[in-house]
């Protein structure tokens, strides 16, 4: 397994860019329900604090503090993958070989995370999740994004 370089600061707050295999697919909102149970499920067993979050269909950006002495993002990323990559599976979805799924899949094999290492860097995630959907284009404003944290008519 590879080891990345990741700087894991315990208790700390993350900024994460996590992305789909294909960047044309809509998988992430055509699968929201498969997404947030997957999430949820996740976070029960991992506690995070969750400060913004913003699924578009091929990607999405979560803001997260760790709890004090805890620093596994990864394992967190691991399992969300996981739980929707099987949600959404199905007879008509080819399965892949073993050596395949090593190497493709749905999602891209890792993520981008950015420590936040102050309130300035805060703000500007924060800003960044909250205007992502307006930049791609989804929206004219960013509060008509249902799949966002700064959604004021959450679905």
């Amino acid at each position: 397994m590879t080891n990345y370089r990741r700087l894991r600061v315990a208790g700390a707050t993350y900024f994460f860019t996590v992305c789909l295999e294909n960047r044309s697919s809509r998988f992430l909102v055509d699968h929201i329900d498969v997404l947030r149970q997957a999430y949820a499920k996740t976070i029960r067993e991992f506690p995070i604090t969750c400060h913004a979050m913003v699924i578009l269909p091929d990607h999405l950006h979560a803001i997260w503090t760790l709890p004090d002495g805890d620093a596994n993002f990864s394992e967190r990323w691991r399992r969300i993958k996981g739980r929707f990559s099987h949600g959404i599976r199905d007879e008509t979805m080819p399965r892949p070989s073993l050596e395949a799924k090593r190497e493709r899949g749905i999602w891209q094999r890792r993520f981008w995370e950015h420590l936040v290492r102050d309130e300035q860097a805060f703000k500007a995630a924060m800003a960044y999740c909250e205007y992502n959907p307006v930049k791609h284009g989804l929206v004219g404003d960013s509060k008509d994004w249902p799949f966002s944290s700064f959604n004021v008519r959450q679905q």
